[in-house]
C-alpha cells in the first residue's frame, strides 16, 4: 500500500512547491490539494466537520496553480487534487488546466473529483445542487472526449459543442486517473459509470465493507484510495488488507513549525505497519 498526504495550500501556510518538496524528500508517495473556489459569507449549508468552517477554506491558492507548482518542485512524488469540485468549473477549461499538469508533470497528476457539500458555493457558479451530480458526470465524459480526440464533439443534457480542438493531451493515457470522492448512497455508479478509483474518506459509513461491493460489481480494475485516515497503524491495516492502493492523511496548514509534527505523526503510523 502507497502512502501520501492532503494539505490545504493557503497563502499564509507553506508554499505548495516547497511542502511538495519536503513530502518528496520523506518518502511519501503523493500529494492532494484541497479545491474552494470562494466560500459565501451568507451559508446556510452546514460543514461536517463541526459549527466553526476553518479559514483555509477560503484562504486557498487556485488548485491548478498550487498543482503546478508542486509538479515543478518536485520529480516523483504524485500530485492530485483532493478534490476537484467539477460542478463549479468550465469543463473545457478544466479539461485544459489537467492535461497542462499532466503534461509538465511527466504523467504525474491523479484528477480527484467531487460535486462538494457547499449548496451556496456552488450556486454561486450557476450549478443547481438538486442537479449537481448529473453535471458532475456528464462533465467528466466531456472531458475524457477532449482528452482521447483530435477533434472532440460533445452533446449532452448540460455541456454541448461541436468540434473543438484542445491541447496538449494528457501523458497519461487515455487520461489521469478520475477517483471519483464522496461517501453518497450512489457514489458506486458513479465510480463504475466514469470512474478508475474511488476515493472517499475514512470517515465514510461502513467503509471496509463497501469497497468488497464495489469489487463485487465491477467489471474492469478499479483502485480505491482513502483520504483523511488517521495516523494509527491499526487503521492503516485494515485499509491493506481491504486492498486500498494508497492512504492519505490531512496535514494542517500554516508554518512548517505547524506542519511537520503532523506529518511525522503519520510516519510514525506507516513505520509501525512496514515494522509489523
Amino acid at each position: 500500500m502507497e502512502f501520501g498526504v492532503g494539505y490545504f495550500p493557503t497563502h499564509d501556510g507553506v508554499r505548495p512547491g516547497e511542502i511538495a518538496r519536503r513530502v518528496e524528500e520523506r518518502g511519501q508517495d503523493a500529494l492532494f490539494f484541497a479545491e474552494h473556489t470562494h466560500i459565501p459569507a451568507d451559508r446556510r449549508t452546514p460543514w461536517g466537520g463541526g459549527r466553526e468552517l476553518p479559514q483555509k477554506y477560503w484562504h486557498t491558492y487556485d488548485l491548478f496553480v498550487a498543482l503546478t507548482a508542486a509538479a515543478e518542485a518536485t520529480s516523483r512524488l504524485r500530485v492530485g487534487s483532493g478534490v476537484c469540485l467539477v460542478v463549479e468549473r468550465d469543463p473545457i477549461t478544466t479539461a485544459k488546466e489537467v492535461a497542462s499538469v499532466d503534461h509538465l508533470s511527466g504523467g504525474r497528476f491523479e484528477f480527484g473529483i467531487g460535486s462538494g457539500w457547499n449548496r451556496e458555493e456552488m450556486a454561486n457558479h450557476g450549478t443547481d445542487p438538486r442537479t449537481r451530480l448529473a453535471l458532475l458526470g456528464e462533465r467528466v465524459k466531456a472531458m475524457r472526449e477532449i482528452w482521447t480526440a483530435d477533434e472532440a464533439t460533445f452533446h449532452g443534457r448540460f455541456v454541448d459543442f461541436d468540434r473543438i480542438w484542445s491541447w496538449p493531451k494528457p501523458a497519461q493515457k487515455p487520461w489521469p486517473p478520475i477517483l471519483v470522492g464522496g461517501g453518497g448512497p450512489t457514489v458506486l455508479d458513479r465510480v463504475l459509470d466514469y470512474g478508475d478509483g474511488w476515493f472517499p474518506q475514512w470517515d465514510d459509513a461502513d467503509l471496509l465493507e463497501r469497497i468488497g461491493e464495489l469489487r463485487s460489481r465491477a467489471d474492469r480494475y478499479l483502485q480505491v484510495q482513502v483520504l483523511s485516515v488517521p495516523p494509527d497503524p491499526k487503521v492503516l491495516e485494515q485499509l491493506a488488507k481491504a486492498g486500498v492502493h494508497r492512504a492519505s492523511s490531512w496535514l494542517p496548514s500554516g508554518p512548517w513549525s505547524l506542519v511537520e509534527p503532523a506529518l511525522e505523526k503519520w510516519e510514525r503510523a506507516i513505520g509501525e505497519l512496514i515494522g509489523r
